[in-house]
């Protein structure tokens, strides 16, 4: 009988004609004829020739040797077939032991397409919204947000420029105080001068917008930038008077009689962690040589005088270039120096600035049709209601209805702000370490919140706040203090914002110590996912509290 070219047996070196071998495409079949080797099939083939030549998957009982040629003929038929499954029509399906993507035990990580979808359901809301409008007002947008975003724009612009340009009263206060000889070093009155002209400083921008009677758009942007950059101020003088009290010590020790002998004080730097410190202060204790204890002590102290990437020293950072440069750079922490990029990337920046424009609209659209309208509606009615049930109700509406649309709100803030304005001026400057946020969505408590969703600002309250006052005080104390300056902050920027104090902001922070301490216990730690979504929970309903009170109340 005729036979196709393409299955045409061929005669092997043994004068016996066998099928064309074949390479098996399951790597299944290929693992299962490896681990079975050894059974001698078709008059004298091993296993591992059947496995060479495509003819055995490996996956039956082994054939006894006295069995029938007979059996031994179904034996290898059986084989031949499994190892052709790939040409059948529905191949075999590799089974293995894995989770699913959404699985805590998952290490799978890549969920882009969720945020593409987060973009696309904001396409969607911005499009039904115009059709809307279009329909109840012929006009695609509502005017009242835009019309509060454009007053004084010039005014806002200019002002802005003055506050930032009045930082840079540091610099040359830093020299003062590096070549005073008397009360105006650093270490002696230095520290008051430069405390006392930032508390003034912080008084004259923060009321600032009061006497001129800004919106509370303007009063939002510029409140935030006052608060930035008086932390970018404090650490650039605070670092840099560090800096003049230990060059001061290393110039005595050409005299060492006369010079002070305690351990080099380690500045700490964003990325130290705090315990090191003291594990280091306490290992110098350990010398046995004055001389080498003194020789130590002189490089310990040029150290701290030389960035950690080794290109600048103390005091070649005091000038204009360098401190512009600070001021440019994404990070509330000063350093000597800062990694870089290679080169500046046009498009990068261009897409980042776009998607800050972005961003400021969609923001716009949300203020404008899904929360002003909403607390609009609850003051005219909170005005003719006398009934305490009553208002508690219309205080209760008004913030389930703003539950989603401030949910939106806080996503957009945290993309605009640490992923395209922080993104474009690390593009602007080469800033190298864009490590600006962390997964603070898996959070399961505050602090851990705190520490990953506003990383330059938790590195700046560790180094500046927590770090300074931790030699002074126990750690408790320390994270206590740390956390009431936080809720001060923002009680400021909130009262700047709605020109009320009520607390109410304060409050809701330091209340999160208690609820820290409680998800710590063990009856509540290690629940990660319970934890999660009490995060959750009191994340979205105490943005739209906070909002309706501050407002409303």
């Amino acid at each position: 009988m005729a036979v196709s070219t393409a299955h045409q047996p061929y005669e092997a070196s043994d004068g016996i004609a066998r099928p064309r071998p074949m390479k098996p495409g399951n790597p299944g079949v290929l693992r299962a004829q490896e681990e079975h080797g050894g059974l001698k099939v078709n008059g004298g083939l091993s296993k591992h020739d059947l496995t060479n030549s495509g003819l055995s998957s490996g996956r039956c009982t082994p054939v006894p040797p006295d069995a029938p040629p007979s059996a031994i003929s179904i034996s290898s038929a059986r084989r031949q077939i499994r190892a052709q499954q790939k040409h059948r029509l529905f191949p075999t399906i590799d089974y293995a032991a894995r989770v699913s993507h959404f699985d805590p035990k998952s290490e799978y990580r890549d969920f882009r397409g969720f945020f593409v979808l987060f973009w696309i359901g904001l396409a969607i809301m911005v499009i039904t919204t115009m059709l809307r409008n279009i329909k109840d007002t012929g006009f695609p947008f509502r005017v009242g947000v835009w019309a509060l975003l454009t007053e004084r724009v010039w005014q806002l612009a200019l002002t802005d420029g003055a506050m930032v340009a009045s930082t840079a009263l540091s610099l040359p206060l830093q020299k003062v105080f590096r070549s005073s000889k008397g009360w105006l070093r650093w270490e002696r009155g230095g520290m008051m001068v430069q405390s006392i002209y930032q508390a003034a400083w912080l008084a004259l921008w923060v009321n600032w917008p009061f006497m001129l009677g800004w919106t509370w758009t303007a009063q939002v942007f510029f409140t935030l930038h006052t608060i930035t950059f008086l932390m970018k101020m404090h650490s650039y003088a605070f670092y840099n008077g560090h800096l003049s009290t230990t060059e001061h010590r290393l110039s005595a020790l050409d005299n060492p009689e006369s010079a002070s002998t305690a351990a080099a004080v380690r500045y700490p730097r964003s990325s130290t962690h705090l315990n090191e410190l003291a594990q280091s202060a306490k290992e110098k204790k350990a010398h046995k040589d004055e001389e080498d204890a003194l020789a130590e002590l002189r490089e310990d102290l040029a150290l701290e005088l030389t960035s950690p990437l080794g290109q600048v020293t103390y005091p070649q950072n005091l000038n204009w270039s360098n401190y512009g440069d600070y001021i440019l750079c994404p990070t509330l922490c000063y350093e000597l120096e800062y990694p870089r990029t290679e080169s500046l990337q046009p498009l990068e920046l261009f897409w980042k600035t776009l998607a800050i424009f972005g961003c400021i609209f969609l923001l716009t659209i949300t203020s404008e049709e899904f929360i002003v309208p909403v607390l609009h509606d609850a003051s005219l009615r909170l005005n003719n209601i006398t009934s305490t049930s009553e208002t508690l109700l219309i205080l209760s509406e008004s913030i389930s209805l703003l539950l989603f649309p401030f949910m939106v709100t806080f996503l957009l803030v945290f993309l605009v702000i640490f992923e395209y304005v922080l993104g474009a001026f690390a593009e602007i400057t080469c800033f190298a370490d864009r490590h600006f946020y962390s997964d603070w969505w898996n959070s399961c408590d505050w602090l851990e919140f705190s520490r990953e969703w506003n990383i330059p600002v938790h590195h700046f309250l560790r180094r500046h706040v927590y770090g300074a006052s931790r030699p002074y005080m126990s750690r408790n104390m320390s994270t206590l203090i740390t956390f009431l300056l936080s809720a001060l902050g923002h009680e400021l920027v909130m009262g700047c914002i709605t020109k009320k104090l009520r607390g109410y902001g304060f409050l809701a922070q330091m209340s999160q110590l208690p609820i820290v301490a409680l998800q710590r216990t063990k009856w509540v730690k290690g629940k990660e996912l319970f934890n999660n979504i009490c995060f959750w929970i009191s994340m979205i309903l105490g943005l739209s509290m906070m909002c309706a009170l501050y407002v409303l109340v």
